[in-house]
């Protein structure tokens, strides 16, 4: 194997990678190996036509596509090694030639990290967030509580703003049904905005054994092209309407749901003081946030594009995995809510940029520092992890692999990183604004705090593919259709990306 690196610019390389006609015919060899037993021809039983006769009927090119993904998959991870790069994305591969008895040659563009120029990282000023719990905050969170232990109950009256509904509904346009626009069992909650235009507003006063027509105007840049600015008709049966029932604050309540509190009083007490923690923990990190923006914004790197969508990607998979767990596909989500995947990968992309730019900038200060990560670090970090997921240390350390575990040396590195800017910040009160009264007759200004607005900053740590030969095992090439031709693009699937 021969590998050239080519510098395209603005961190994207491309590798040429040459592999010998010899391998290529082993690849085509395990390609007929796969595809014999579909393959029947006069004279000869199913799996039993010889290779040479097969490419004479259908010429060669009918092994070319699976050998191509053979060759990539098998050779791509030392061609990854050869080239010496930090690649940060997913290849685009591209096969230049593929021929009986001559060498198979691909070209695969990779984003490679990006180089980082650190801004002042110490002496940073961050904002001094005030941790005072009012009794307004106390009685939400209690609240909170009461909801948490509320039950929900059938009612008989009309359905009221906040009610949750179960309703069977099918769509119809023009008289006829369209898809992805029919459900049974469905749990809405009116005034939730999970559905397209007034919808649910449409359903406030509907009783329990109720047919209704709903009647929506899908927008203009809806994502179903099909449903675009068009009108469409519910029917809705409404199956249930539920109310949610609080229960009374007393202290038969209190010592219900904490074994170590006997009044409302002590109830109280107690939840001032774990909002204060809360609070304190809250102010802790939002500072962080602050102190990591700024020393972002002082920085500068080129981040690739090809990054940026893989980051994007992550997200998707991410929201994909929340809906899940609400009984909800992504696809459904698209629909109701008029979103579509351009959009969301459009409102997606500063998030991403974000996070990629809060690893790189870390990971670097972490490298200028010389910060270490010790094996005990890790199997703590490691022991947290474990814990979260409710296994034991030992047998999370059995299944847990090598990758992960270089992720969590880095996760650790950054907190470190993240542990000596805020050692080095300074603090500031936040500043108050003025706001004068609109009536005249009011004498005195009245004044109004502004609150640093929290922003949570997520360290997502920029992943190293350290072992390359496991993770080519994604790196098929499912998109390639090798034809005749010798030239066809198609996207590795081969995970290479250094970001969470």
């Amino acid at each position: 194997m021969s590998v050239v690196v080519e510098d395209l610019g603005k961190n994207m390389s491309k590798m040429v990678v040459t592999i010998a006609a010899d391998k290529l015919e082993k690849a085509l060899n395990k390609a007929y190996n796969k595809q014999k037993g579909q393959i029947s021809m006069p004279g000869f039983r199913k799996g039993k036509v010889p290779r040479y006769l097969i490419e004479k009927t259908y010429g060669p090119e009918v092994f070319y596509e699976d050998a191509t993904n053979i060759l990539v998959r098998e050779e791509y991870p030392a061609a990854y090694d050869e080239s010496g790069l930090d690649i940060v994305s997913q290849p685009e591969i591209d096969i230049v030639q593929i021929e009986k008895g001559k060498d198979f040659i691909f070209e695969a563009v990779v984003a490679v990290r990006p180089e980082v120029e650190l801004g002042e990282y110490k002496g940073v000023t961050v904002t001094k967030i005030d941790v005072e719990v009012t009794d307004e905050e106390v009685d939400a969170e209690i609240n909170k509580e009461l909801e948490k232990n509320s039950r929900t109950i059938s009612v008989d009256r009309a359905a009221e703003n906040g009610d949750v509904l179960k309703i069977d509904f099918e769509g119809y346009m023009d008289g006829e049904q369209f898809e992805n626009g029919t459900a049974e069992d469905f749990d809405l909650e009116l005034g939730s905005h999970s559905f397209v235009g007034t919808f649910e507003e449409q359903l406030i006063g509907a009783k329990k054994g109720e047919d209704v027509e709903v009647n929506v105007t899908f927008p203009e840049e809806y994502q179903a092209k099909e449903l675009a600015g068009k009108d469409a008709m519910f029917k809705v049966h409404v199956k249930d309407v539920k109310a949610t029932e609080l229960p009374k604050l007393d202290d038969e309540f209190v010592q219900d749901v904490d074994a170590d509190c006997d009044t409302v009083d002590d109830y109280k007490k107690k939840i001032k003081e774990n909002l204060t923690k809360s609070k304190e923990t809250e102010a802790t990190r939002a500072k962080e946030d602050e102190a990591v923006a700024k020393i972002v914004d002082d920085s500068k790197m080129d981040v690739p594009e090809p990054m940026i969508e893989g980051q994007i990607q992550q997200m998707m998979q991410e929201f994909s995995q929340r809906l899940a767990m609400q009984g909800m596909s992504f696809e459904q989500y698209m629909q109701f809510s008029g979103m579509n995947e351009e959009k969301f990968k459009e409102q997606a992309k500063p998030e991403a940029l974000k996070r990629i730019s809060t690893s790189l900038v870390l990971e670097k200060i972490a490298d200028v520092e010389k910060i270490e990560v010790s094996e005990e670090e890790v199997e703590e970090k490691m022991k947290e992890i474990s814990a979260s997921y409710g296994m034991e240390f030992e047998e999370f350390k059995k299944i847990i692999p090598e990758t992960e575990k270089e992720n969590i040396k880095k996760d650790v590195a950054i907190g470190k990183a993240v542990d000596l800017v805020m050692e080095n910040a300074k603090e500031k009160k936040a500043t108050k604004k003025k706001t004068t009264a609109k009536k005249d007759t009011e004498k005195k200004d009245t004044e109004k705090k502004t609150t640093a607005k929290k922003t949570t900053t997520k360290k997502a740590a920029t992943k190293k593919d350290t072992e390359k030969k496991e993770t080519a095992k994604k790196t098929t090439a499912k998109k390639t259709t090798t034809k005749k031709t010798t030239t066809k693009k198609t996207t590795a699937k081969k995970e290479t990306k250094k970001e969470d």
